[in-house]
């Protein structure tokens, strides 16, 4: 069985003004419950996150001012709002994606989606920024390693979730994958980052032109990220979930369909099925409940019959084939 997570608490993180608000996951879940599939998930209430788990992650100070801000509201930076009561709704979607990581690993679902917010994949080791307050993924990922797992996280956000690279960038454990838009928010991300010490090879990043889509995606995939999963062997993949890079996204440049999520999903499944999914990025309310639904179809094994007419602008051959050029030294592609 498939399960949701979420929680009606999620909503009272907002500002209506700022693209990533509460209407983000009512529109999400009006389409899911609309959708056929509505009936075969299971949805699940998350549990808060605790304190000492994210501070294995998460500087003190960091923390603190969350905590400091959450009090009256008040902003991070320019971009990262805080509201009256946010830090603990951050903790329970961080709780969120820990709960459905460890289900999934134990067996009690097959797979699942955490419909949690606000985001997480920004945050760093000491900073929270790009709408994120914890790294909810970071986090899932950590406490799964430590139990001796392999946890493979890939990410498909328009921007480069440099939140999670900077915290296993070290990490033999933990693979971070990412396709995203460069030169793009936040600057991160360059195809030459790929670990330190450890976790040399562990951290790969294919950044992409602005126009590129679909079989730019596809033949990353087929080529590089797949083969590359396969001999890192996961015990657990978590899907950083970002619908910004779809082609009709305000804040995205990449041209993928709604087709390229569900065969994103598909792929990896073929890899790992143990899958988590976690909401990032995505600001097209018209399509964001589609979106979803395409990777929710995905991991329950369903044809998801929607398909989208999208031109791909630059088919990014070269930035592959680059990569797999860097990539030759530590795996066989």
């Amino acid at each position: 069985m498939i399960s949701v997570v979420y929680s009606d608490k999620f909503l009272e993180h907002d500002n209506f003004n700022h693209p990533e608000n509460s209407e983000r996951l009512i529109s999400i879940m009006r389409d899911l419950k609309k959708s056929e599939i509505f009936e075969k998930i299971k949805i699940v209430s998350p549990e808060p996150a605790d304190e000492e788990k994210i501070l294995e992650i998460h500087s003190k100070e960091m923390v603190e001012n969350v905590k400091r801000l959450s009090e009256t509201g008040g902003w991070v930076d320019m971009d990262t709002y805080v509201c009256p009561g946010s830090y603990e709704i951050a903790r329970l979607a961080a709780g969120g994606v820990v709960m459905l990581a460890s289900e999934v690993l134990s067996g009690e679902f097959d797979a699942g989606f955490a419909l949690v917010r606000p985001p997480g994949h920004h945050a760093t080791r000491n900073r929270s920024m790009g709408f994120c307050l914890i790294n909810n993924v970071a986090l899932a990922a950590h406490i799964i390693s430590k139990e001796n797992k392999k946890v493979l996280i890939f990410d498909h956000d328009v921007h480069h979730g440099n939140g999670t690279q900077d915290i296993f960038y070290e990490s033999d454990r933990v693979m971070y994958q990412s396709f995203h838009l460069s030169p793009h928010y936040p600057g991160t991300g360059d195809i030459d980052e790929v670990g330190r010490d450890g976790g040399e090879g562990y951290t790969i990043n294919l950044p992409l032109p602005r126009g590129a889509g679909d079989k730019t995606i596809m033949d990353a995939m087929d080529e590089i990220f797949l083969p590359v999963a396969e001999q890192f062997k996961p015990d657990l993949i978590i899907v950083s979930s970002g619908f910004d890079s779809h082609y009709q996204d305000a804040l995205g440049g990449l041209r993928l369909s709604a087709e390229s999520f569900y065969r994103i999903i598909e792929k990896l499944r073929s890899v790992q099925p143990k899958i988590v999914c976690s909401l990032e990025g995505g600001y097209n309310l018209s399509k964001l409940g589609v979106l979803v639904l395409s990777e929710i179809y995905a991991m329950h094994g369903e044809e998801f019959n929607y398909r989208e007419k999208v031109e791909e602008l630059i088919y990014a051959r070269d930035r592959i084939d680059e990569l797999k050029k860097i990539l030759k030294k530590y795996w066989s592609l």
